[in-house]
């Protein structure tokens, strides 16, 4: 006798000509599947948007003896490229004046737009733009400015990371006072973002404050960029569900409309037979 294979369907199939199509069905079918398609485009968006976990820690900076890459771009319209440069100090002794690499100076008009890469310690120090550091001194130095960017670390365009990675963007400062001193305080807190694939990157988010106040006497005017670090690391993990997670949610989303449809299919056919009987 020969086993039969078909005996182990579980899914009987129906001749058409038992079944009966309706009006009511065929809507309730049309919004099934559109819902089911909505969930999943839904579903599909979710599970290739990585989730963002975050975690504080204390770093212990003696184990780590890299700087941080700063990057700056300032326009100032009132000082000419050839008095402009930049001063780098810090509580380790380091004394950098007229720091030129990696540095652009672009003309704009009367002004110039200064550009500059470069590096800083990890403890608190400063950074400012000054006459006195390219060598050459201005009659009347004139430090209204425009900061297009401040950043530190990589940069994490692109990513969607929480925090302040570039607060200091498009701030101008235009004061009537031509001798004002610029001074912006910032705190700088050490960030680490982890990617899907494991990469880390070492990014620095920040808040700052600013003031301004006229100088006196023989000093000059400069627009100061004074910095601390907080010893709280902040780390985020980009994180993905498994992808079995991904077939379970459509497994469900699918089983559970088309049982849902169903038992608004029947309880409407079921409904609208009792209303046929009662008008007979």
């Amino acid at each position: 006798m020969v086993f039969d294979l078909r005996r182990l369907d579980i899914y009987r199939k129906v001749p058409k000509d038992l079944t009966q199509p309706t009006l009511a069905g065929a809507v309730i079918s049309i919004f099934c599947v559109l819902f089911i398609f909505f969930l999943l485009v839904s579903e599909f968006m979710f599970f290739i948007s990585p989730d963002i976990t975050s975690e504080l820690f204390v770093d212990d900076p003696n184990r780590h003896h890299d700087r941080i890459p700063v990057r700056l771009n300032i326009t100032l319209p009132h000082l000419s490229c050839t008095v402009v440069g930049l001063d780098i100090q810090d509580d380790l002794g380091r004394h950098e004046v007229g720091h030129n690499t990696e540095t652009n100076k672009i003309p704009v008009g009367s002004g110039c737009r200064f550009e500059t890469v470069f590096s800083i310690n990890k403890v608190p120090g400063n950074f400012h733009v000054s006459t006195h550091a390219a060598g050459h001194t201005a009659e009347i130095p004139n430090f209204q400015h425009i900061v297009h960017e401040l950043g530190f670390g990589h940069s994490l365009s692109g990513k969607k990371v929480p925090g302040s990675y570039n607060p200091i963007t498009s701030v101008i400062h235009d004061s009537s006072d031509p001798t004002t001193n610029h001074e912006y305080v910032i705190k700088i807190v050490p960030t680490i973002h982890q990617d899907l694939r494991g990469k880390n990157l070492a990014a620095y988010q920040y808040t700052y404050a600013y003031r301004g106040y006229p100088t006196y006497g023989q000093i000059t005017p400069a627009i100061w960029f004074k910095y601390d670090l907080n010893p709280i690391t902040v780390k985020y993990t980009e994180k993905r569900p498994p992808f079995y997670t991904f077939l379970t949610t459509i497994c469900a989303i699918v089983g559970g409309t088309f049982t849902v449809a169903g038992i608004l299919d029947a309880l409407t056919f079921s409904a609208g037979e009792l209303i046929k009987k009662k008008l007979k």
